[in-house]
């Protein structure tokens, strides 16, 4: 017995005989069908429970009742608009992202202003004696360009007057937004943390140590705008000034060929610190970002590893202005750990599996070679090596399955 206050009559149902069908079933049915649409409130760009992006905007998406929400295979595709204005989707603008409460951005006199095309995010670490300069350079070669931007200036809690010069600038130059952190976080978090709160469609990533050939971003931005199969484009040195040149150069040669090796692809710069990319294809990386130097490391083998095409365009690089925040051996330990991880994040079985197979086939070659010398007698380096393997070939293959059915990125 049906006693739903909304269930059908129970009486006979009418039977129309010139098409053997039940009135009473079809109303029902477009009654089903009738039914008002429930709302759901999902992010561009963010995948099943996790929010990425505080402060995007919700599009609004109607699922019928009982009907499961569809997912795509690819989020960060998936979240971009054709609509720049976001006004067919039901998205609003960009613009209309006020930032996440605990990062409040300082802006001029006029305000944030509308939402830019580009956003350029500064990470600046006791650079008070020439961050004045690098702002200049980079106000100069945008506002020469066609291209709207907004100049992200963060100031990583320096000891010096990096702040007070930020905040004096912001005077003439009416683009600088400056975003003050109350404790040292390292360059990977200013620039995760900034991408997070950019405005713009495309974000770019530089330094404030006079290094960068800041004067060629308008280019790097042009290359995205007019060519939608790039998702990223990263300025590759052509020479290295950094400190401790003789033990960097073959140090980071060394690093690259793993990190080709393990990605399948050429890496001309595996870790230059300017780089555009889009805003929306970065967000579900983010979270993958280390505090450090290695952050733009990450961001290139992440986009390597999901298939997100980069391009690489020659430029110099200068001696750095002041002193380096560098360290070789303990940001050369990270900077390989950071590698492999990533690489064991995406695909497990590259970084586990030859080691595992070698042992066990190093294991069996001596078994054979134990048993001629002495019939029936295997020492217990040889079982060592073989269950090893067969160990390190098991947490492979539990790793790949983790990493298959992880939901998301």
């Amino acid at each position: 017995m049906n006693e739903h206050p909304d269930a059908a009559p129970t009486g006979p149902a009418d039977h129309d005989p010139d098409t053997g069908r039940d009135s009473s079933r079809d109303a029902g049915h477009e009654a089903l069908h009738a039914a008002p649409t429930e709302r759901i409130s999902v992010r561009p760009g963010e995948s099943a429970g996790r929010s990425d992006d505080p402060a995007a905007p919700t599009e609004r998406i109607s699922v019928r009742p009982g009907q499961p929400a569809g997912r795509g295979d690819d989020p960060a595709r998936a979240a971009r608009s054709d609509d720049p204005a976001g006004t067919a989707s039901g998205v609003s603008a960009p613009g209309a992202r006020t930032g996440h409460p605990a990062y409040p951005i300082e802006d001029g006199t006029a305000g944030a202003g509308p939402a830019p095309y580009v956003t350029i995010v500064l990470p600046c670490y006791n650079e008070g004696a020439h961050v004045l300069e690098e702002i200049d350079r980079i106000t100069a070669a945008m506002t020469a360009s066609e291209l709207t931007y907004e100049l992200l200036c963060i100031d990583d809690a320096s000891t010096d007057d990096t702040l007070d010069v930020l905040r004096h600038a912001q005077q003439r130059y009416p683009h600088l937004r400056i975003l003050p952190f109350r404790r040292n976080g390292g360059s990977g978090t200013a620039r995760r943390i900034g991408t997070q709160q950019a405005r713009g469609e495309i974000v770019v990533w530089t330094d404030a140590d006079m290094t960068y050939e800041n004067e060629k971003i308008p280019d790097l931005v042009r290359i995205l705008r007019d060519d939608a199969t790039y998702d990223q484009v990263v300025g590759a040195r052509t020479t290295e000034q950094g400190t401790h040149k003789w033990a960097r150069v073959p140090a980071k040669w060394f690093i690259r060929k793993i990190a080709e090796w393990l990605t399948k692809s050429r890496i001309p710069d595996l870790n230059s610190g300017l780089r555009a990319f889009r805003r929306d294809v970065s967000l579900p990386y983010l979270r993958l970002l280390p505090a450090g130097f290695s952050c733009v490391t990450t961001i290139t083998i992440a986009f390597l590893s999901n298939q997100h095409d980069i391009k690489y365009v020659d430029t110099s690089y200068a001696k750095r202005a002041g002193v380096s925040k560098f360290h070789f051996v303990n940001d050369a330990y990270r900077y390989i750990l950071q590698v492999l991880r990533m690489v064991m994040y995406f695909d497990p079985l590259k970084v586990l599996m030859p080691p595992a197979l070698w042992m066990v086939v190093i294991g069996v070659v001596k078994a054979v070679v134990d048993m001629v010398r002495h019939p029936f007698y295997f020492p217990a380096s040889t079982v060592l090596l073989i269950v090893s393997g067969i160990m390190i070939a098991s947490l492979a293959l539990l790793s790949d399955l983790v990493v298959r059915s992880r939901d998301g990125v």
